[in-house]
């Protein structure tokens, strides 16, 4: 018979994870972000034997999405219960809101030792090493030995949140953002330049044409477009 799943199982994972300490830059907005991790958990049934996992989380650039979608995240190498977490953050509106723009995830390769100490000496022990690496894309999580992946997804939730207002802003400024239909402010500019640019030189119609089909807005555009050629031709 198969196995029946407990439903609180990841619950218990995300209400027993401690973050640390959290990585002291932010993500990438226009580039990759690779953070290091530190997991320490206490072996399930066995009293002071503490497990410390070391690994590397990849993040993609944040990805805006259109007015008519919503964030995911893509998982690659995680297990079912990670994958219910994240069905959980996306059912929460306010998170759903930091993570529009989509975020690609990728768990790196994981080495692990067992220490026979108390959690509290564990954690010190990490909390050393740590600063000493004097990296600021260093994370230290304290959570539960299995399902742990739940516990990283936390922390990168909690990641996420703190990089959001930057990354926002960041967007913002280069108008990366679409509007009702689906367009960024970028692009808009673009082929405002583009219509300028083919009024001057009639010459470069064809390629104005072009970057509206290659954008997807000849439709939009086609009135504008074809008075243009329009008044070219006389």
């Amino acid at each position: 018979m198969m196995e029946q799943k407990d439903p609180a199982h990841f619950w218990y994972a995300v209400n027993s994870t401690e973050i640390v300490q959290m990585p002291a830059r932010q993500l990438e907005t226009f580039g990759t972000t690779v953070f290091n991790y530190y997991m320490v958990s206490e072996l399930m049934d066995t009293v002071d034997q503490v497990r410390v996992r070391e690994g590397k989380v990849q993040a993609e650039r944040p990805r805006v999405l259109t007015p008519t979608s919503y964030a995911r995240l893509l998982l690659d190498g995680f297990g079912d219960e990670a994958r219910e977490f994240i069905e959980w953050v996306r059912s929460n509106r306010r998170d759903l809101r930091v993570l529009q723009y989509g975020f690609m995830i990728k768990k790196q390769e994981v080495t692990e030792q067992i220490y026979s100490e108390s959690v509290d000496e564990v954690l010190s022990r990490v909390r050393r090493h740590v600063d000493g690496r004097d990296d600021p894309l260093s994370a230290i999580v304290c959570g539960v030995d299995k399902p742990w992946e739940v516990c990283i997804l936390k922390l990168l939730v909690e990641i996420i949140g703190n990089s959001a207002p930057g990354n926002v802003e960041d967007l913002q400024r280069r108008q990366l953002f679409p509007d009702h239909e689906g367009v960024t402010g970028a692009t808009r500019r673009r082929v405002e330049e583009a219509f300028r640019a083919a009024a001057k030189d009639p010459s470069r119609i064809n390629e104005l044409g072009s970057f509206l089909q290659e954008k997807n807005l000849f439709a939009q555009y086609e009135d504008r477009f074809f008075a243009l050629l329009r008044t070219a031709k006389r």
